[in-house]
């Protein structure tokens, strides 16, 4: 299991949109489009998006367990997705950057 500094360090390094481009992205219909609804009608990203926004307008010292878990299934998840490259066409306009965007990391930042 890693240690808050490690997911911490990764957080900082892979959730590269600001509070402000996350929270305009998740009021977009791409945003909620994307995803894999669960019968909820919300996307677990989107969801995860959400929760990202609470966990940026804490202070490092009053994260929670829960704040952490999360942190972690989120670098987890950018790390598993980017890695699978997107399409080689239109990366920008895709649903593969989408999702990621939901999950706070930019690809084409």
């Amino acid at each position: 299991m890693k240690s808050h500094d490690e997911i911490w360090s990764e957080w900082q390094d892979l959730v590269n949109m600001t509070p402000s481009e996350l929270r305009k992205w998740l009021d977009t219909d791409d945003s909620k489009a994307v995803g894999d609804t669960q019968g909820e009608g919300e996307s677990t990203g989107h969801k995860s998006g959400r929760h990202i926004l609470e966990i940026k307008d804490k202070k490092k010292a009053d994260l929670n367990d829960d704040d952490w878990s999360h942190m972690s299934k989120v670098v987890g998840y950018i790390k598993r997705h980017a890695a699978q490259g997107g399409p080689k066409d239109d990366k920008e306009h895709s649903k593969w950057r989408y999702s990621l965007m939901n999950w706070g990391h930019d690809p084409l930042k």
